[in-house]
């Protein structure tokens, strides 16, 4: 089972530099709506301090969330390292996220455990540009091969998106948001949460509409100057009840809404539309047996992401167009978690196994005759996984985990990853190392789907593959009487991606031939100077090549710098400065378009951009917190995909409340 139980969220805070670990207490009038958090991914699927997992991990919890004013999944990934968001027109447009130089659909998602990439993209992969964040409490970034745990689509990593829970002190405890600003945009948000006896329960609702901007480049002169507008919807609903100490069962239904205009490049579409539902619902139980010692857990979860895009008639094409997708996932999980004795140096041992089953199906149609796309299809996949750590010494902390994954129809593949941290506590060192194999499967459409009488996918595709291994250090400096005065690390990666996916040679079907070359690091620098001041300064250098050609990546930077801080100059008010560079990135073939708007049949690179945002955030009442946050302030017209335009300088002024 995709789940770990974490003791206290001090762990974490206590860990590494990064946007959640180096904050004070929360000073948000909502910090009572935060529970012990149940859920975090981490390379083992054991409760383990973040500084004794070998893996490269970054979490942004709630306060971070609020107080650097990250209204949407798609601006908070953009501060982790490693990282980059590629965005393709608007609010609720399509952002690809690629983690350390790998392909888009190399990212594994999930909500609360449950996995949510959709099934009907032509991908497999995730939409990052489509959720907001109200009713979420923590994103969980976990860099580096992880389908030995996951299984398929964790080649690059995985991202877990944890939803708030109840308090556990409080039976009825009410909370909101309201927000408006530039654009037109308008949040409104409210909940309530408790516990009462055994059960608890949470009901949440949230709006976020704007008339945004034109992500179409304004610098293409046939651009009509339309905005997108974009209206989103979320509720999340969670029961639970505990029977006794360790014994739990629990419900949630989580349901999301998206209304967007959609541009192109390289002039506006005023008559493209889309909607974008998802829902996901799990039932899940976990008990603690013979005083701890085994953890038992059972999960049974449905997604469905249903999709629809309709382009009418207008003044630039009088055709019309009707596009449908509909993907549907349904899986049971079960795991469990054995604690095992110490034996000479050896301590904290502890063995995980589960067996994970799913089923997929899709209802697919797009365009028009005579390349109409289509797919039906459905497959089943099974996996069993098993992983053991200790810790050796009280400083040397090992790990190893093995998975075999079988998807109807096609061989099977099986993962392994082997770690190790070791901590020097006498000079304040902590090193880690960690290597391990990765698997992508492919998706429906890739398999099955169909274009007119042009293309056929292939059901013979083999999973794309991949090895690789990271190494990196950390070292904290103490001065002025602090002993985390200042940290600095780093993390060398290197990974290699074999079978990948490609058209064939006619353009008619698809064959597993291509292979990728990857290498990075990323340096981190935290400097404390004062308890009302925290500066954090993350640079990532990848080099990402065709294992053919040797040609650079698309859309893969070769740099990325991120500059943040955290200032505090009277108590409660807290300003939070961002900058964000992001270095030059090659562009594919058909997708780099001149000022004219003529695209261009080669690879060119996407200029740098820099992006300056700052939120500021006071508490005017003891459970009431003013805020207003600035994006874009120095009106970049920086094109993180080509052709579309990241939005204008924006500002919000909101309040956020706990009663």
């Amino acid at each position: 089972m995709r789940r770990i139980l974490l003791t206290t969220a001090a762990i974490l805070a206590s860990a590494t530099p990064g946007l959640a670990q180096n904050s004070p207490p929360r000073s948000s009038p909502e910090q009572d709506l935060i529970a012990v958090p149940d859920t975090i991914v981490t390379a083992t699927g054991v409760p383990t301090p973040l500084a004794r997992v070998p893996a490269s991990i970054t979490v942004i919890d709630r306060r971070a969330i609020e107080e650097n004013g990250f209204a949407n999944l798609a601006e908070a990934l953009a501060t982790v390292p490693g990282l980059r968001v590629a965005q393709s027109g608007g609010p609720g447009q399509q952002a690809s996220v690629f983690i350390r130089g790998n392909s888009s659909r190399s990212t594994l998602v999930l909500m609360d455990g449950v996995p949510v990439n959709d099934p009907s993209d032509a991908n497999g992969a995730f939409n990052f540009g489509n959720e907001t964040l109200f009713d979420i409490e923590r994103i969980e970034v976990l860099r580096g091969p992880a389908s030995s745990l996951y299984g398929s689509a964790a080649v690059g990593g995985v991202i877990n998106l944890v939803t708030r829970r109840a308090p556990a002190d409080r039976q009825v405890m009410p909370y909101g948001e309201v927000a408006y600003g530039s654009s037109s945009t308008l949040r409104l948000g409210g909940g309530i949460a408790g516990t009462v006896g055994q059960f608890d329960y949470l009901a949440s609702l949230n709006n976020i509409s704007t008339r945004a901007s034109n992500a179409t480049a304004s610098r293409f002169w046939r651009t009509l100057g339309e905005t997108d507008g974009f209206n989103s919807t979320n509720a999340t609903a969670r029961l639970g009840y505990t029977f006794m100490p360790g014994t739990r069962v629990e419900g949630q239904l989580r349901w999301r809404e998206n209304r967007s205009g959609i541009d192109s490049v390289p002039r506006d579409d005023p008559n493209y539309t889309g909607d974008d539902r998802r829902w996901v619902g799990q039932i899940r139980g976990e008990s603690n047996l013979f005083d701890g010692r085994l953890t038992t857990g059972l999960r049974l979860a449905v997604t469905q992401d249903r999709r629809t895009y309709s382009n009418l008639p207008d003044i630039l094409s009088s055709a019309t167009t009707q596009d449908y997708y509909r993907g549907t996932r349904q899986s049971v999980d079960w795991g469990n978690v054995v604690r095992l004795p110490g034996f000479g140096p050896a301590t904290d041992g502890a063995i995980t196994f589960g067996v994970n089953y799913a089923h997929e199906d899709v209802t697919s149609f797009a365009g028009n005759v005579p390349f109409r796309s289509v797919t039906n299809a459905q497959q089943d996949s099974t996996a069993g996984h098993v992983a053991m750590q200790y810790r050796f010494w009280n400083a040397l902390d090992v790990t190893g985990g093995v998975r075999y994954d079988n998807v109807s129809d096609y061989t099977g593949y099986t993962s392994w990853r082997v770690g190790a941290v070791l901590a020097v506590p006498e000079t304040s060192v902590r090193i880690r190392a960690s290597g391990g194999t990765a698997f992508n499967a492919p998706s429906l459409n890739q398999r099955f789907g169909v274009i007119g009488n042009t293309f056929r996918g292939n059901p013979n595709l083999q999973p794309e593959t991949s090895i690789g291994y990271e190494f990196g250090a950390e070292m904290d400096f103490a001065a002025f009487n602090q002993a985390r005065f200042s940290t600095v690390g780093f993390t060398f990666f290197q990974q290699r991606v074999t079978n990948l996916i490609n058209f064939n040679a006619g353009f008619n079907t698809l064959v597993n031939v291509a292979s990728a070359n990857i290498k990075g690091v990323e340096l981190n620098w935290a400097l404390r100077p004062a308890p009302w001041l925290t500066t954090d300064v993350s640079w990532t250098i990848t080099d990402a090549t065709d294992g053919q050609t040797g040609q650079p990546l698309p859309r893969r930077p070769e740099s990325i710098v991120t500059v943040s801080a955290r200032v505090e100059p009277l108590p409660g008010l807290v300003i939070t400065p961002q900058v964000l560079f992001t270095g030059r990135s090659p562009e594919g073939p058909f997708a780099t378009y001149l000022d004219s708007g003529a695209s261009v049949n080669a690879m060119r690179y996407n200029k740098s951009g820099t992006l300056f945002n700052l939120t500021a955030t006071y508490p005017v009442l003891p459970q009431v917190n003013v805020y207003l946050e600035g994006r874009n302030l120095t009106d970049s017209k920086w094109e993180p995909v080509n052709g579309f335009q990241t939005p204008g300088r924006s500002v919000i002024i909101g309040s956020r409340f706990v009663f």
